[in-house]
C-alpha cells in the first residue's frame, strides 16, 4: 500500500477504536506509519481523510453485503427482492456496529462542513447509482427510473434503518416482510 491507502487504514482504525471526536491527526498518522504532513498532502485535511475513510469502509461493507442480498433475490419480483434484502440486513448492521457508530458520529461533523458535505455529496450520487445498477441487474424488469427510485428508497431505508438499530442494537423496527406489507398497501394490493 501506498501513504494514501495506508492513511485512509489508519484513520479507520482509529476511529473504530476511539471514536470520530477522539481521533487526532497525530493518531491518525503514527497507525499509518506515515509522517502528519502525509495527511495534509494527500488529503489537504484531517476531516477530509476522515469523511473519505468512513465513508469508503461503511460504504463498501455494507455497500457489498447489500448488493449480495439484492443478488440473491435475482429471478424474483422486485417487492420479494425487497423482503430478502430487508430481511438480511440486521445482520449486515450487526456486522458492522462499530463503523456505523463512527459513521453516526461523523455524520454531525459533515453536517457543519460545507466542505464534507460537499465531498459526502459526490460520493453518495455514486452509491445510488451502484445500487440502481445492482437493482437492474437482479430486476431486468425494471427500468432506469425505476431502480433510480429503489435505489434512492433502499438509501434511505438503510440509513433509517440502521439508526434505529444502533439506538437498540438487535432490534428490528421493520423487516422486509413488514416493508413488503406497507409497500402493497400502499399500492393498493
Amino acid at each position: 500500500m501506498g501513504n494514501r491507502e495506508d492513511l485512509l487504514a489508519g484513520a479507520r482504525k482509529v476511529i473504530l477504536e476511539r471514536g470520530v471526536a477522539k481521533a487526532t491527526a497525530r493518531d491518525i498518522a503514527a497507525a499509518a506509519g506515515v509522517s502528519l504532513a502525509a495527511i495534509g498532502y494527500h488529503f489537504g485535511s484531517k476531516e477530509r481523510l476522515v469523511t473519505e475513510a468512513l465513508s469508503e469502509a461503511l460504504g463498501n461493507a455494507i455497500g457489498d453485503a447489500m448488493e449480495e442480498l439484492i443478488g440473491a433475490g435475482a429471478g424474483t419480483s422486485p417487492l420479494a427482492g425487497l423482503t430478502r434484502l430487508w430481511n438480511g440486513m440486521p445482520a449486515v448492521f450487526a456486522d458492522n456496529h462499530e463503523a456505523m457508530l463512527a459513521s453516526l458520529e461523523n455524520i454531525v461533523r459533515i453536517v457543519r462542513s460545507d466542505e464534507a458535505r460537499a465531498q459526502l455529496g459526490d460520493q453518495l450520487s455514486g452509491a445510488y447509482t451502484d445500487l440502481a445498477a445492482n437493482l437492474r441487474a437482479a430486476h431486468p424488469e425494471l427500468d432506469e427510473a425505476q431502480a433510480a427510485a429503489i435505489s434512492r428508497l433502499y438509501f434511505v431505508l438503510a440509513q433509517g434503518l440502521g439508526v434505529l438499530w444502533l439506538l437498540n442494537p438487535g432490534e428490528v423496527v421493520a423487516d422486509g416482510d413488514q416493508l413488503a406489507a406497507a409497500v402493497r398497501a400502499l399500492a393498493g394490493k
